[in-house]
Parts: structure tokens; sequence; C-alpha cells
């Protein structure tokens, strides 16, 4: 029998890992998952901004109000995976007796401000102060408005209200009985 040498990288046959025994005997605690702690995540507390004010909700809250956001701008995937987290979380809840639960989303960064900004409807004309609140309807639409009106005519003091609210009225393919300017 050769002489077996121990030493750097060869510890001595008695103690090496024999088989079929693991080189953690412990082991890693039973019942200890494997998977992302969702709940300690998503249950985090984040502050997020929302037409210039801000406010604290949870993380998860905050996902699904962005996957909303994008879902509703016209992100397709957007839209599908917050239509599934919605699904996910109204099957995971219990019913109550029977009663079926009906589940709201109501988005408070969608206000007609956005709308109008985003459907190039108009523009803010003091972006940044809250407090005087100016929008100024483009020109096109406008026209179009003046156009639904058919045989109706406004009053002068209304034309002086619309040439106000009008960002660049100058541009406005403006109607034959139109007699206000400025």
């Amino acid at each position: 029998m050769e002489s077996e040498q121990i030493g750097y990288k060869s510890p001595p046959a008695a103690t090496r890992f024999r088989k079929g025994s693991s080189g953690n005997p412990k082991g890693r605690p039973r019942g200890r998952a494997r998977q992302i702690p969702y709940d300690t995540v998503l249950g985090q507390m984040v502050t997020i901004r929302e037409d210039g004010r801000e406010r604290r909700v949870t993380a998860a809250e905050a996902f699904l109000l962005q996957l909303t956001r994008k879902g509703l701008a016209g992100d397709s995937a957007a839209a599908r995976a917050s239509l599934n987290a919605i699904e996910a979380a109204r099957a995971s809840r219990p019913d109550k007796q029977g009663i079926t639960q009906i589940t709201r989303i109501i988005v408070i960064s969608y206000t007609i401000g956005c709308s109008l900004r985003a459907l190039g409807l108009a523009v803010k004309r003091f972006p940044l102060d809250e407090k005087k609140v100016h929008w100024l309807l483009a020109p096109w639409i406008v026209e179009a408005a003046l156009n639904r009106f058919g045989t109706r005519r406004l009053a002068p003091e209304e034309q002086r209200e619309v040439w106000k609210a009008t960002r660049t009225p100058e541009n406005v393919r403006w109607p034959e009985w139109w007699t206000e300017r400025g």
C-alpha cells in the first residue's frame, strides 16, 4: 500500500467527505424559501410624484400605476401586464360570502390637463406655477369646435373669450361671421 500524501489539497482519507453524506451536514434550514420575498419588496412604501405633488404608496401600487399609465399611453404589453396583475390580485383575494368584489382603479395623475396635453388639444400657459392654471387651446381644436356650431353664432363677449383661450389665434381659420379680434 502506498503511503498517502497528506497536505495542501490532500486531506487525510479518514476526514474526507464520504460518499452520500453532505458537505454541509446541517444544510439549509427547512421551510426557508428560495423565492424572492415579494411581500417584503412590494410592501415597501415609496414616494411617487403626480402632477407635481408627492404621495406615499406601496411599491406594488406604484408598479401598477406605472403599468396602467403606460398601458393607457398605448403600450399594449404594459396594458396586458397590468390587466394580468389585476386579475391575479382579484383571484388571490378570497370572496366574502359569495359577493363579487368590484375593483376600481382611479389614476389620479390623469387629470383633464394631462389629457389635454397628451392629445395635443392645449398647452399650459404657466407650466411651473400651480396657482396660475391657464390652458391655451390649439388652433385646430378651436376650428373643429366652431365647425360643429352650424348656424349658431357666438356673442361678441363669447368670441373675445374664445380668442383669449386660443394659443395662436392668428392661425385659426375663423368663420365669416366672426367679428372680434383680441
